[in-house]
């Protein structure tokens, strides 16, 4: 199949604790075994108010990092972001939206992107799906994305999420350890806590997901 007739998919992600990254990186080879044409494009959060928060990975002060985009998360308050070209030198045949859950719902930064003119453009008449990295809240943040992105004019197809190990303090635990350390451990304070990385079984499932997905689009591009 030559480049003029393969499906093109854009996986367009923001990842600043690169979980979300790995997940579609993985999905991107899958699809360019099944012979679509991947596009990776990372959403910049460059919001003066916000960019110094996120400057460096791990966080110098994770839980005051942390609650500090709790008034912009829960406000939805409009922030500035930056889109690669890529998102709209052409026109995709598939978009992959990659979404981390911050607060109960769509980070920032993808919010902000599906609430764009930019994403109307990209979305207009075209199928996309949501991928959701989470700890424990991930259905606010899918139906958000499916939401959003349908507003813009897109037809939202499945949606997969990938869920960390852990209840809800022991994984907020493992989160705050993570981003203060970039590194997993097996305490945070005296309190033992589950992974906070993806495992093998989650790109297992997304290996799965972007499979599926691969056959459909390809078939679609045949004619099958």
């Amino acid at each position: 199949m030559d480049s003029a007739t393969k499906p093109s998919v854009l996986m367009l992600y923001y990842s600043y604790t690169h979980q979300t990254e790995k997940v579609m990186e993985t999905m991107a080879e899958v699809l360019r075994d099944r012979g679509c044409e991947t596009t990776l494009a990372s959403i910049e959060f460059s919001d003066p108010r916000y960019e110094k928060r996120f400057k460096q990975f791990p966080m110098p002060k994770p839980f005051l990092e942390v609650v500090g985009m709790i008034p912009a998360e829960l406000g939805h308050k409009h922030a500035k972001i930056g889109i690669p070209d890529v998102v709209t030198e052409r026109q995709y045949d598939f978009v992959v939206i990659g979404a981390p859950t911050w607060w109960l719902s769509t980070d920032v930064p993808i919010r902000e992107f599906l609430e764009s003119d930019t994403a109307a453009k990209v979305l207009e008449g075209k199928p996309f799906t949501g991928v959701v990295c989470c700890r424990r809240y991930w259905k606010h943040n899918l139906k958000s994305v499916r939401r959003l992105g349908t507003k813009r004019g897109g037809h939202y197809v499945d949606g997969i999420h990938f869920r960390y190990q852990g209840g809800q303090m022991r994984s907020l635990f493992s989160l705050l350890s993570y981003l203060g350390t970039g590194e997993y451990k097996e305490r945070y304070h005296g309190v033992k806590i589950p992974p906070t990385n993806l495992q093998d079984y989650h790109l297992d499932q997304a290996r799965k997901f972007a499979g599926a997905l691969g056959t459909r689009l390809t078939a679609a591009g045949s004619g099958g």
